[in-house]
């Protein structure tokens, strides 16, 4: 009704005159009980089967076409405005498109140039940003792993992907490891990696930085496979139901698995805990 579209910049009185309506009518037609026909509450009840076959993966155009496949025509469009008023969400991985360095970019080179091979701790660490799902929204992951063993050295998780979450990382990666000199730490060209305030830090622990081509992801490969280890090996498909969690299993990964227990290739077959001794 056009009166109730209009309300909240005039007042009914008013409306109910220009449209010659009875304001008595009008109040009742407004408290009269909302009436779901029996195809919306089917609908409802097939889409919220769908999203739970999922576990919770699927999104309005895979629900449409499991509804549609069902026997039961649901477009997409549809399917969209039922997931929404059911507050359901499809908790796949979106593009991420992390913001593009601002003018306080520099023209930092890549200096290690795909040398992942070196001579011992502490030449050498390599960080990255990666994302989890949490219940009802994303998590960001920042880790700092040292190239001579592959070990994480450091890591911090936010609802954020900023240069406070590679911050607190690099942080405790340079404390971890007695707050050592001459470092090269490498990364891609994300604004939380090339940000005056995560330089700034660089500086105060007198870390050398590299950075990738851009757009180039072989050219930081180490990081990017063990991103891909945590979520094939630990990280549930559908990820975590509370972003405390995905903190305590992440965790749990990083110091209880992968560098203690957990073989490595290039270590020849050592953990990273092994390899460094």
């Amino acid at each position: 009704m056009i009166i109730k579209k209009l309300k909240q910049s005039y007042s009914v009185k008013t409306l109910c005159e220009v449209f010659n309506v009875h304001r008595s009518s009008y109040h009742y037609w407004f408290k009269r009980p909302t009436v779901i026909n029996a195809e919306t509450v089917k609908l409802r009840s097939l889409v919220s089967e769908a999203h739970a076959a999922s576990n919770g993966s699927a999104g309005a155009r895979t629900i449409a076409d499991i509804v549609t496949n069902q026997g039961v025509k649901l477009s997409r469009y549809r399917a969209t405005k039922l997931m929404r008023t059911l507050g359901l969400v499809s908790c796949q991985e979106p593009k991420h498109r992390y913001r593009k360095a601002s003018q306080e970019h520099i023209d930092v080179p890549n200096h290690l140039g795909r040398q992942f091979a070196v001579t011992g701790p502490n030449e050498v660490w390599a960080g990255d940003v990666t994302y989890i799902w949490t219940g009802n929204r994303w998590m960001y992951l920042a880790v700092v792993i040292d190239l001579f063993a592959r070990k994480v050295i450091g890591w911090s998780m936010s609802l954020s992907p900023d240069s406070k979450l590679t911050g607190k990382a690099l942080s405790m990666a340079y404390e971890s490891r007695g707050k050592p000199k001459g470092v090269m730490f490498h990364s891609d060209q994300g604004s939380h990696y090339t940000s005056r305030k995560y330089r700034q830090l660089l500086w105060r622990f007198q870390i050398n930085q590299s950075l990738s081509r851009r757009g180039n992801c072989w050219d930081n490969a180490p990081i990017e496979r063990f991103f891909r280890s945590l979520k094939t090996e630990w990280v549930p498909t559908v990820g975590y139901r509370s972003f405390a969690e995905a903190q305590r299993e992440v965790t749990r990964y990083i110091i209880g698995y992968y560098c203690q227990l957990r073989p490595h290739q290039y270590n020849g077959g050592l953990t990273p805990n092994e390899s460094e001794r």
